[in-house]
């Protein structure tokens, strides 16, 4: 590997031990680790938890892939970086995870921190860094709202203070069910295609970043998980995860990029629920928690104050 490539790898394996480390405790079961290789080059190594006491499904995968960029790859690239250089040789590297726990009063989560390079490994003819984390909840609550991007504004100040603004809206508007006008979820922080400075300094902000997610999560976690709940919470939370699954399975460049690139096909759709449910116009009764939550979805907020939004 080149340096760059190491540094970002190993910074993702780090913080894999560190997520699940903790995870681990809170459930009180071990992750199921799968170490795994790609056809065409590299692999990675995914830890699972499911059927847990907190979670139903919890998955943490690091994995470093290389190889030659599939056609279709290298158009929905293009599509976005019409500057690529002539070469379909590529490396990429990140983190993903998503946990998913029993009780429907606390949320799911989602994190993925990458870093992609176009070249043959001796020096790269092109590089760039992604990701982020948000948050799905299928109850809201707005004191968690605050807690979990108040953290991530945090890590995003220590390096630039226009980070969170930007890419709190653009989170917003990645996470979007476009063929149901609504959001994923209640949002974090997301960016793409980030190549304006030193690797290095992006690292270093991908890093605080992904040390914030423990100090953003758990603490929702720990209120939310014994929390009393009903029948009818429990199918509302299943619609949710519907949701959830037709933007990862629709929308979510990672999974198509996973699934055409030859990774494994277990941890590329790692994301998706044990369990999830399906009704034909099901809408909730009005100014219930669930209407309340879906306007949230439809219209984003601020949880923390920002400028006016424009448009």
């Amino acid at each position: 590997m080149s340096n760059l490539r190491d540094v970002a790898h190993r910074q993702f394996l780090r913080l894999q031990d560190e997520i699940c480390k903790a995870m681990a405790t809170l459930d009180g079961h071990p992750f199921a680790e799968a170490q795994w290789d790609r056809p065409g080059g590299g692999g990675g190594r995914s830890r699972v938890i499911q059927d847990g006491r907190v979670f139903e499904k919890a998955g943490v995968n690091v994995s470093a892939v290389h190889g030659v960029l599939p056609p279709e790859a290298r158009a929905a690239m293009r599509a976005r970086k019409a500057d690529l250089p002539d070469t379909d040789a590529f490396f990429a590297t990140g983190i993903s995870l998503v946990m998913h726990p029993h009780n429907p009063m606390a949320p799911t989560v989602h994190l993925n921190y990458r870093y992609f390079e176009l070249g043959d490994g001796s020096e790269p003819a092109a590089w760039w860094v992604g990701g982020g984390a948000d948050l799905t909840p299928a109850y809201l609550f707005e004191d968690d709202a605050r807690h979990f991007h108040a953290c991530h504004k945090q890590a995003c100040d220590k390096h630039d203070p226009s980070f969170y603004p930007r890419f709190k809206r653009w989170c917003d508007d990645y996470f979007t069910l476009r063929h149901r006008g609504e959001r994923r979820g209640i949002g974090g922080i997301f960016f793409d295609d980030l190549a304006d400075r030193p690797a290095l300094e992006l690292f270093d902000f991908q890093r605080d970043c992904g040390e914030a997610f423990l100090s953003a999560y758990l603490p929702i976690l720990e209120r939310r998980l014994d929390l009393p709940f009903t029948d009818a919470q429990r199918q509302w939370q299943q619609l949710r995860r519907g949701r959830y699954v037709e933007f990862n399975l629709v929308w979510d460049r990672g999974t198509v990029f996973g699934l055409k690139t030859d990774a494994r096909v277990e941890s590329v759709l790692m994301s998706l629920p044990l369990t999830a449910r399906w009704e034909v116009d099901h809408q909730p009764e009005p100014d219930s928690p669930e209407a309340r939550l879906l306007a949230v979805l439809r219209e984003p907020v601020d949880w923390i104050p920002l400028e006016p939004r424009s448009g």
